[in-house]
Formats: structure tokens, C-alpha cells, sequence
């Protein structure tokens, strides 16, 4: 009895000792990444970085050659209307030799044709202005009758507010263009009455109230006509220029939503785009690489208020709406891989791993949007590692939300 209690004993080790090799030699669940597909809005956009500028800016120059004096304006500082910003003593030579003459008739003839150019556009931002007013009285009547949406009048109160800016800036232009015309005619009065004697110094005067953007030439030195000397311009009347891709310019659409990240403030700034220049210019990219891209202008839309703290020239991160789809099914785009000429992705079904064929109708950034293939609620795996295969236990980690695309 002895013995055999010490067969059983020992066999029984045996069996357990098999038991823990089995379980230890079996693979445990592969550890996946997973999210929850949703159902919500989805926005493809083309994300690009920019910079702010100054929408109306105007570049004081030298009206004639000479000596410039040392300008004693900075960069920040207030000028108003006629202000007195360089001081040129002429050269010596005679001013009013027959080329001298002909330029500065030239210049007088491009000024005149400027101002009315710049009249023109005063004129149509005018009708505008009015047109916008007019649209927006009718939706505020619509909308107090319930026979508008609020959306509807938001666009007409928006419309308004653009082509208040728009006329603002035609002024502007309007102003600048009328004192380069008195500027010139000016100059070429002086240019007769003292053709025989040495002429006196030429102030050089501001065309329009503002703040200087920039000096081109502080110190004493020679200029020639045509030399810039500073520019002057508004800092509150900003729009954001993005260069992108040509290709994904096509898509791009003027009046698009803009959303205005990572510029310095607190949350979202949002714009809208005005213009997609239609002429494309070669960059070199960080590789080496030579890319087309062309020029997006965007209006901002946020009050003044929220980002008064930029200026000129500021970086910031524009993400342009090209398409929308309400009532989407949202996945990561990082769940999805080739196979064949298919898209696919893994699913976790009772802890295993299943693949799914899956037709997606667009990708952007971080997610996707699909058509067919998947439902809310279903868990995909982001990322796959090549140890997840049709059939595997994976171990989930805590499901994330997808979230509305962008």
C-alpha cells in the first residue's frame, strides 16, 4: 500500500508538472490598440501652417534722387495723414533735363491712372457695402417672421461685416493713390521752377494714417527714385495667407470654413477663404523635394477683440475645410491597411481577431470615413503589429473614441 501510495503521489507530480509546461507553452493574447467606430461629422480638410498680413499696406518711396536723411520713425510707431516721415535733399545735378522731364511726367501719368483705378474700386466696394445692408434688413425681417433660418442671417450679418473691411481698404487705397498724385504733381512744379538753381529739400510725407510695419533705409544714405523708404499699414485689418499644394488647392473653394489653430491665444480662431490664387509659384521643401504650390488668402471672422494680440508677419496653423458628410461612420485611419486592391481592417470579435473588407469614401489626417464594411459600435484595431492575424486572441486595451472627424 505503501508503494503505491508513492506511484500515485509521484505520477500525480507528474501531471501537474506537464499541466504548467502546457498552459506556460500556449501564447497568451497579443496586446492591441483598439477604438470604437462612431457615427458623426465628418470634415476632410487640408491642413497647412501660415502667416498673417497686413491686408493694405503701402510702401513709402523716394519720389526723387538724393540724400536721404536719417529717418527718425520705428517700427510700431503712430503716423497720421500728411506726417512728415523722411526729408531727401536733391543731387545737384540739373532736375529738369529732357529725361529727368519725361520720368516724372511718366510717374504723374501712372499716378492719375491709379486714382482712377482706385475711385472704381471705392465705387463698387460702396455698392456692396449697400447690397450687403439691404440683404441683411430683409433676413432680420424674414427671421422675426420665422420664414429664414438663423443661419441664413448669420451669413447676411457676416456679409455685411466683409464688406465693411472691403471698403475700408478701398479708401484706403483711394487716399494713398490721391497724395501720390499731389506728391508727383508737386514734384514735377519743382522740378520747373528750379531747374537753374539748386533745389531745396523734399519732405517726403505719409499718404495715409497708420502704423509703421517696417523701415527699409533708417540710416543717412543716397536713394535713387523709386527707393522704399517704409511701409505703412493697418495691423487690426489682417488676413492669413497659406501656400498649398496645387494639387490641394483644386479642392479649395472660396468662402470655405477655415479653423485658426496654435496662433499664440486661447481656442479657435475661425475664417473663411476669400481668394485661391490662380497662379502657382516652386518651393523647395525641407527634403529637397520641389513642390507647386500657390497661395490661399483667408479672412478672419473672430472679433477683433479675440485676437488683437497679432500682428504682421505672425505664424499660424490653418486647417481649410474641402468636404464635409453628416451622419458618418468614423474610424481611426490607422486601423486600416491594404490588402490586394482592397482596404481592410481587424475587428475583435469574443477576443479574437477577424479581418474585415471595408470600402472607405475619404480619408483626412488621423481619420477616416467609410462607406460600407463597419457599424457604430464595433471595435477595430489601430495599428495592427504583424503578430495580429485572422484568428488571434488580442488583449484590449481600453477602447477609444474615434470622435468626430477631422
Amino acid at each position: 500500500m505503501r508503494i503505491a501510495s508513492r506511484y500515485v503521489v509521484t505520477f500525480a507530480g507528474l501531471l501537474a508538472a506537464a499541466a504548467v509546461v502546457t498552459w506556460a507553452m500556449v501564447p497568451g493574447p497579443v496586446p492591441v490598440e483598439t477604438a470604437v467606430v462612431t457615427k458623426g461629422r465628418f470634415v476632410a480638410s487640408v491642413d497647412e501652417d501660415g502667416k498673417t498680413r497686413v491686408r493694405e499696406r503701402y510702401v513709402v518711396a523716394a519720389p526723387l534722387a538724393g540724400r536721404l536723411s536719417r529717418i527718425r520713425f520705428k517700427v510700431g510707431d503712430q503716423v497720421q495723414v500728411d506726417d512728415g516721415v523722411a526729408t531727401i535733399s536733391p543731387s545737384p545735378a540739373p532736375l529738369m533735363d529732357p529725361r529727368s522731364r519725361h520720368e516724372a511726367e511718366e510717374r504723374l501719368g501712372a499716378a492719375e491712372a491709379n486714382l482712377e483705378r482706385a475711385k472704381a474700386v471705392v465705387e463698387r466696394a460702396s455698392a456692396q457695402s449697400n447690397q450687403a445692408n439691404t440683404d441683411l434688413l430683409r433676413a432680420q425681417k424674414l427671421a422675426q417672421s420665422g420664414a429664414t433660418t438663423a443661419q441664413a442671417l448669420e451669413r447676411a450679418e457676416l456679409a455685411v461685416r466683409l464688406a465693411d473691411r472691403d471698403q475700408r481698404a478701398a479708401e484706403f487705397l483711394n487716399h494713398a493713390a490721391e497724395h501720390e498724385l499731389s506728391q508727383m504733381r508737386a514734384l514735377l512744379a519743382r522740378y520747373g521752377n528750379n531747374s537753374d538753381g539748386a533745389p531745396e529739400s523734399w519732405n517726403v510725407t505719409a499718404p495715409v494714417a497708420g502704423v509703421v510695419l517696417r523701415v527699409a533705409q533708417e540710416s543717412e544714405t543716397i536713394v535713387q527714385p523709386g527707393t522704399p523708404l517704409m511701409d505703412i499699414g493697418d495691423p487690426r485689418d489682417l488676413e492669413i495667407v497659406v501656400d498649398v499644394l496645387t494639387t490641394d488647392a483644386v479642392e479649395i473653394q472660396p468662402g470655405a470654413e477655415v479653423a485658426i489653430e496654435h496662433w499664440g491665444g486661447k481656442g479657435e480662431l475661425s475664417g473663411r477663404v476669400r481668394r485661391v490664387e490662380p497662379a502657382a509659384f516652386t518651393k523647395v521643401s525641407t527634403l529637397g523635394v520641389e513642390e507647386q504650390r500657390t497661395n490661399v488668402l483667408i479672412d478672419l471672422l473672430s472679433p477683433a477683440e479675440q485676437w488683437a494680440g497679432l500682428g504682421d508677419a505672425y505664424q499660424v496653423d490653418a486647417r481649410i475645410t474641402v468636404f464635409t458628410q453628416e451622419d458618418a461612420t468614423i474610424i481611426p485611419a490607422g486601423a486600416l491597411f491594404r490588402r490586394g486592391d482592397s482596404w481592410n481592417v481587424f475587428i475583435v470579435n469574443d477576443g479574437r481577431a477577424q479581418i474585415r473588407e471595408i470600402r472607405i469614401l475619404r480619408r483626412s489626417g488621423r481619420l477616416a470615413a467609410v462607406v460600407t464594411g463597419l457599424a457604430a459600435g464595433e471595435i477595430v484595431i489601430v495599428y495592427p503589429s504583424d503578430r495580429v492575424a485572422p484568428g488571434v486572441r488580442v488583449g484590449l486595451r481600453q477602447p477609444s473614441n474615434s470622435g468626430p472627424g477631422r
